[in-house]
């Protein structure tokens, strides 16, 4: 049996193998709605530019209703042996209205089809995700306003840093995800021009209205060059791309979950929403949702590299190569919006521990230590080079001592430098340190305020 699609070639149909690889129905189904809805805007192209009937034209459109519901219901049966959805749909429109359905094709190939369809999903998931993770950005939000002066040591090198406050670390995020949006935003507005009427490779002799199905279909323009339309996939690549990076980012936010609701650290706790126990260790509580949002970024960045290499050698313009795009594309979004969701959840769902939080920032790592430097050059006019020497000499005696530097007697201090004053001792606190970085972008209480007010007028819209 040969394809109806190329049997005046063909004497035989396909070897098995061949069928088996070539088919892609089984994932390609997904692009159904965007497939009705390219062939609405081209038919009623068609039709305006005199090129089919207004009957035939009205009768694909009918048939055309019936397939788009058939599809919402999930009741539209998509068969291998018409190999994507594409022929599948220009198949059940021929069952529905016979010899009219045959004219839909007319100045189209399935390469401007496909880029057209793909196009159009890839922009609904851009705007899908952008909404998500403006969702995830109001948590945050929320959670960093409620701890907006809750004490915590900060880290570098995973070394007790310095004291900031736990809102002013959920804020970071907020920054990050709002870069991720702006590059979905960016990707969106790249992608936005319409391949349809390209052709299968260097347009088409009919007098077609390109501009005409690019509106319709809500892109900005028609693209410019047919060959580029049928050929590229840079998109797609632009949405793994920003898609791998936020998925970087959600599995650093995720890492630091699991750091902290251990045993070790036990800053936060996860109820039994977001917990799960060991099969074996009837104590344990482990924090398997942000263990498997850090996991799944390399889901990410394998479609990244699966796409990148698909396409690397390909010359202009279509090679079947390049249905492999779909999969991972599809399979990246699928990952991406339950990651999100999953940290959604987690962030809603864990419960901070100020207490152990300020305990770790007032006792560990001298993380008062830069304060101490601080306060002797503005106090005492010392350099910041020298006054950082004479702050490591005291942490020395503190850590001979074992004691922090709050609990160093003055005169254990002025051994080292005996303009040192009682005065020093208001400086040496967690809390005075956190209230002290007012500076923009600091980690003061009141920026942080500052900070969540500016994030909501920010952020809390849908970008343009």
């Amino acid at each position: 049996m040969t394809s109806k699609m190329w049997g005046g070639r063909f004497s035989t149909g396909p070897a098995a193998i061949m069928e088996e690889i070539n088919v892609s129905v089984g994932f390609d189904h997904r692009l159904a709605k965007q497939d009705v809805r390219g062939s609405r805007a081209h038919c009623s192209m068609l039709v305006a530019q005199g090129i089919i009937s207004k009957e035939d034209g009205e009768a694909i459109q009918g048939g055309l209703t019936r397939v788009e519901k058939e599809v919402a219901e999930k009741s539209f049966h998509f068969k291998r042996r018409l190999e994507d959805v594409h022929m599948n749909i220009e198949s059940r429109l021929a069952d529905l209205i016979g010899e009219p359905a045959g004219r839909l094709h007319t100045a189209r190939s399935r390469n401007d089809q496909v880029a057209t369809d793909f196009r159009m999903w890839v922009r609904a998931a851009l705007e899908n995700i952008d909404e998500e993770l403006m969702k995830l950005q109001s948590v945050l939000i929320d959670k960093a306003e409620a701890h907006a002066g809750t004490i915590m040591p900060g880290f570098t090198h995973l070394q007790v840093a310095q004291p900031v406050t736990f809102g002013h670390h959920l804020l970071a995020y907020v920054e990050m995800v709002g870069r991720d949006r702006g590059r979905f935003v960016d990707a969106r507005k790249r992608l936005n021009e319409c391949p349809l009427g390209a052709g299968a490779i260097a347009g088409t002799s009919f007098p077609i209205d390109r501009h005409m199905t690019a509106e319709k279909l809500d892109f900005d323009r028609p693209m410019a060059n047919s060959m580029d339309a049928v050929s590229d996939r840079d998109f797609a690549l632009e949405f793994l791309a920003a898609g791998s990076i936020l998925a970087t980012h959600l599995s650093r936010m995720a890492e630091e979950m699991v750091l902290w609701c251990s045993s070790q650290f036990g800053f936060i706790r996860f109820t039994d929403a977001f917990s799960t126990g060991s099969s074996m260790m009837p104590q344990k509580r482990n924090p398997d949702a942000a263990e498997l949002v850090r996991g799944k970024a390399g889901r990410i960045f394998g479609a990244l590299t699966t796409l990148l290499t698909v396409m690397k050698g390909l010359p202009l313009t279509y090679s079947k190569d390049m249905q492999e795009d779909k999969e991972a594309v599809f399979g990246a979004f699928d990952t991406l919006e339950l990651c999100i969701a999953a940290m959604m959840g987690m962030v809603l769902d864990m419960q901070p521990d100020p207490a152990r939080m300020s305990a770790a920032a007032a006792g560990g790592g001298f993380a008062v230590a830069t304060d101490l430097a601080d306060w002797l050059t503005a106090k005492l006019s010392i350099p910041f080079r020298e006054s950082h020497h004479i702050t490591g000499r005291v942490v020395k005696v503190a850590e001979q001592k074992g004691c922090t530097l709050a609990e160093l007697s003055l005169s254990d201090m002025q051994e080292i430098e005996p303009r040192i004053t009682q005065a020093v001792f208001s400086v040496l606190t967690a809390e005075a340190s956190a209230a002290s970085r007012t500076s923009f972008g600091g980690t003061a209480p009141a920026n942080v305020r500052a900070q969540v007010a500016a994030a909501r007028e920010r952020f809390l819209k849908v970008m343009p």
